[in-house]
C-alpha cells in the first residue's frame, strides 16, 4: 500500500460515515488532526490535496496550511525533546515556515474556504514573534496551550 492509499484509508477512518475520501473529507481531516495536535499527520493529509490542486490560489492556501502544520511539528518536537541534537534546533525552521505560510496567505480574502484567515494570520505571527523575541531560546508551544483551528 502506497502513502496516498494509506492516507485515504486514514481519512475514511476519521469519518466513519463517509464512504469516500473526498477533498472535503481531507480538508476536514486536516482540522481534526490539527486540533488533536497531530500536526505531522495533518500536514500529510492536506498535502494530498495540494499536490493535485490545479487552482493556483487554492494550492497556495493549502500550502500555507501545510507550512503552518510543519511549523507546529517543529515546535512540538522541540517541546518534547529540547536537548536532543536535532529537535533542540527546531525553533528557527519553525519561524521560517511561519513566514512562508504568512506569505502564502497574503492577498487571500479574510474568509477563505470557511476559515477565518485574520485569526490564522494572527496565530502564526504571535508564535513566530514570540520565538524571535527571545532569540530562539524558548518555545511558546505546549500541549496545554496548543492552538485550535475551527472552520466557520
Amino acid at each position: 500500500m502506497n502513502k496516498r492509499e494509506r492516507i485515504s484509508d486514514f481519512v475514511r477512518s476519521l469519518k466513519a460515515a463517509s464512504a469516500e475520501a473526498s477533498p472535503q473529507n481531507y480538508y476536514a481531516a486536516f482540522f481534526q488532526l490539527w486540533n488533536a495536535q497531530q500536526y505531522y499527520e495533518a500536514h500529510d493529509v492536506l498535502e494530498q490535496l495540494w499536490l493535485v490542486e490545479a487552482n493556483a490560489e487554492l494550492a497556495r492556501f493549502y500550502q500555507a496550511l501545510i507550512q503552518a502544520a510543519g511549523a507546529f511539528v517543529h515546535l512540538q518536537k522541540n517541546f518534547q525533546q529540547p536537548s536532543h541534537p536535532k529537535h533542540g534546533r527546531r525553533l528557527r525552521p519553525a519561524t521560517r515556515l511561519f513566514a512562508l505560510a504568512l506569505r502564502n496567505l497574503e492577498d487571500l480574502p479574510d474568509e477563505y474556504h470557511a476559515l477565518d484567515l485574520p485569526v490564522l494570520r494572527e496565530l502564526l505571527v504571535r508564535y513566530r514573534d514570540a520565538i524571535i523575541a527571545v532569540d530562539f531560546k524558548n518555545n511558546p508551544w505546549s500541549p496545554e496551550n496548543a492552538p485550535k483551528l475551527n472552520l466557520l
